[in-house]
């Protein structure tokens, strides 16, 4: 490890990058990388995903409007294997030029609706369907407040913290303080908030908790980056018990299975294309 100071360059190239585990993804370019179609299943909703924090998102939600009786949200979910590139096929970017999990096709609709990027799919669900979004204005309103804040504020805990933390290839002290400060003051957003109401919309779960659970809720339920004691999570009582409630839930339980490669077997459902693949 070099000790002398890093000056950046008069003009950034690609080629200086340090590797890092996600070298070979990482580019500073977007588009395809080669051609291959999405695969297409019976049901008109479907997902392009892996089971990450922001991919359960979405499939806790479908899991949660179908314990709802919503047949129409019956979805086939297709594994997307982003450490081996899938998201830059052609079919992906299609549907996100984005190239990032999770991603949507709506085939009840033609031609078909794409929709991208996690927080309007969630969004996009609660509206198709009329469930967990409340349709008061002052509601409604809260609850998007707190989906918008896990918008901006995950990529700090995800891209700062848990990079940093976790997958860098040099541990850095400046660059750790500097997101785990951070990491702490927004788990203090949400305990002050959760020491107000049940969650974080108010008396009713909803689409916001669904957002911030994966990520909040499962950082302080020791599931993300083992960061827990780190964070001194003891600390924020109001989003432990928030974050156990939510857990216990049926649909989140089946949710978080969907698009899963790791950890123990009965875990793991790569693919989703009946419910009874998750029995």
């Amino acid at each position: 490890m070099s000790t002398s100071p890093y000056v950046p360059p008069k003009v950034w190239r690609h080629e200086a990058a340090s590797g890092g585990q996600f070298a070979s993804i990482n580019r500073p370019v977007a588009g395809p990388t080669h051609d291959k179609a999405l695969p297409v299943g019976k049901h008109p909703l479907q997902l392009y995903s892996l089971a990450t924090p922001n991919g359960v998102k979405v499939t806790i939600l479908l899991e949660e409007l179908l314990a709802l009786g919503h047949s129409g949200a019956e979805y086939d979910a297709w594994l997307i294997r982003i450490g081996e590139g899938d998201q830059f096929a052609s079919g992906f970017v299609e549907v996100n030029p984005n190239s990032k999990i999770p991603a949507l096709f709506d085939h009840s609709q033609q031609p078909p609706v794409r929709v991208f990027e996690s927080g309007s799919i969630l969004l996009y669900l609660a509206e198709k369907f009329g469930a967990l979004l409340p349709k008061d204005l002052a509601a409604r309103t809260e609850t998007l407040n707190w989906l918008f804040w896990q918008m901006g504020s995950a990529p700090y805990l995800g891209g700062g913290f848990g990079h940093f933390y976790v997958y860098a290839p040099e541990k850095f002290e400046y660059a750790i303080n500097r997101f785990t400060m951070e990491a702490k003051r927004q788990l203090d957003v949400l305990e002050r908030r959760l020491a107000e109401s049940a969650y974080l919309g108010g008396d009713a779960y909803s689409i916001a908790d669904i957002a911030v659970w994966p990520w909040y809720g499962q950082l302080v339920r020791g599931n993300l980056y083992g960061a827990a004691e780190f964070l001194a999570v003891h600390e924020y009582p109001n989003v432990q018990r928030w974050a156990e409630t939510i857990a216990q839930r049926p649909a989140v339980q089946r949710g978080t299975r969907v698009n899963r490669t790791w950890g123990d077997e009965a875990s793991q459902v790569p693919e989703r294309h009946a419910a009874t693949d998750l029995d």
